[in-house]
């Protein structure tokens, strides 16, 4: 990513999506840059992803502004096959599927590079996606660093006064209470309550991509079971 806008980026600004890159989420724009990430070629040697991210201009100081973007959440899973020498699919088995004790085998798409796309795509059973989140809450068992979790699912970006307890951690949405999930477009998701031992896993079929009035009702019946705890 050298001489582009990315070239003093971290990866822990990657990881907050606070890069300062200017991205467009829309999902209904066909022409966002969400919207277009199939359609970006890569030459013999190259990366799809990166080639779409690194001609995108800066908006922001890295570091200073909180934007969702997909195509970053893709870029870190590029840093972790280059780092690892393995593909996110079979180092999540070795890392993830294998010790929390999935009961079925993970399918996640490749893009035309032939990495799996790490922002995107992966499919699960819903009782995987639960055991997931139980993994998390036990905190990585051996496999993952002592305190990892507690810090990825803590407050690192705040959303401000207008979203009061919400905020987002390292690839981990963080809600009121202590509470931390994993959101998915179309409804699926992960929630964890902690103070109540608790995970909740969802896989829906909303209408539209994303919608406030739906993920509404997902923490209301969260805050029901919890209740009922």
């Amino acid at each position: 990513m050298k001489g582009t806008a990315y070239e003093d980026v971290t990866v822990k600004q990657l990881a907050t999506m606070t890069s300062g890159i200017r991205w467009n989420e829309d999902y209904t724009d066909p022409d966002s840059d969400v919207a277009q990430m199939a359609n970006i070629t890569a030459g013999p040697g190259e990366d799809a992803i990166v080639n779409q991210l690194k001609v995108l201009p800066r908006e922001a100081p890295a570091g200073e502004k909180f934007v969702y973007k997909t195509g970053e959440t893709n870029l870190l899973g590029v840093l972790v096959e280059r780092a690892t020498g393995s593909s996110l699919a079979a180092y999540a088995k070795a890392k993830i599927v294998d010790p929390a004790g999935f009961e079925a085998p993970m399918f996640w798409m490749i893009e035309p590079s032939g990495r799996n796309i790490g922002g995107c795509c992966l499919s699960l059973r819903l009782a995987d996606y639960a055991r997931m989140g139980q993994f998390v809450l036990d905190g990585g068992g051996d496999v993952v660093p002592d305190g990892w979790f507690a810090e990825a699912t803590a407050m690192q970006v705040k959303f401000g006064d207008q979203y009061p307890g919400l905020g987002y951690g390292y690839q981990w949405w963080t809600y009121p209470g202590g509470n931390y999930g994993a959101q998915g477009i179309f409804g699926q998701a992960i929630t964890i309550v902690p103070e109540h031992d608790l995970v909740v896993a969802v896989v829906s079929n909303w209408p539209t991509a994303t919608t406030s009035d739906y993920r509404g009702k997902w923490q209301a019946v969260i805050a029901q079971i919890a209740a009922a705890d």
